[in-house]
């Protein structure tokens, strides 16, 4: 049975992760005198949608709203546009005609695309194979965007894998009833004894061993 790849984007494709997080950091202490360091906002909102980590952080300051996130997405496409570096082997997977592959991110689809066209992507993903926040009610950890993407691609469930780096994707991926796969190159520091306490066993740090898994599971 084909098996279809969904990708996560930020942690996996690209180290944007942690880039991002920066930005909420940075204006997070500025504007609400909240004085997180990386470790306290990747445990507090890692790999979560902004709809989910708006909801987390309207419950330290009710006053963080649509100001925080406007300046957010300036910081952000700022950092997007001075260039990504995919990660290390990612495109031969891409290069694959074999495998069927799409991207299901907690990011909007505008910032989505410049993600993509900045990490020099495009030719891969065209725009019926991304799938953003912003088209689903619910951001990770539920599993509604793994869901829709399977759907619209034409897969059930248990047919697809992901890769993920995060506590809260990988916990969607397992609420979608999905293959997990935890890329933890850039995220092992902060996430990787929760995601062996999920039960997670697919976990690589070298997108080499995601290809071979991918190639023997397809």
């Amino acid at each position: 049975m084909q098996k279809l790849v969904i990708w996560d984007f930020d942690g996996v494709i690209t180290d944007t992760e942690s880039l991002l997080l920066q930005s909420r950091i940075d204006i997070l202490s500025k504007n609400f005198q909240i004085n997180w360091d990386m470790d306290t906002i990747m445990k507090k909102i890692g790999g979560m949608g902004d709809k989910e980590a708006g909801d987390i952080l309207k419950t330290i300051n009710s006053d963080i709203g649509d100001n925080f996130w406007k300046d957010v997405y300036i910081s952000d496409v700022k950092k997007i546009e001075n260039g990504l570096n995919l990660t290390d082997y990612i495109e031969n997977i891409f290069k694959n005609k074999k495998i069927e592959q799409c991207i299901a991110t907690g990011g909007v689809f505008d910032k989505t695309k410049r993600k993509i066209k900045s990490a020099n992507i495009e030719k891969y993903f065209p725009d019926e194979n991304i799938f953003t926040i912003d088209m689903v009610e619910k951001g990770k950890p539920e599993p509604d965007i793994f869901l829709l993407a399977a759907k619209k691609m034409g897969y059930k469930p248990e047919n697809c894998i992901v890769i993920e780096d995060s506590v809260a994707g990988l916990t969607a991926v397992l609420r979608a009833g999905m293959t997990p796969v935890a890329f933890v190159k850039y995220s092992k520091y902060y996430f990787l004894d929760d995601i062996k306490k999920l039960g997670i066993k697919n976990i690589f740090e070298d997108m080499r061993d995601v290809e071979n898994f991918i190639l023997e599971n397809l």
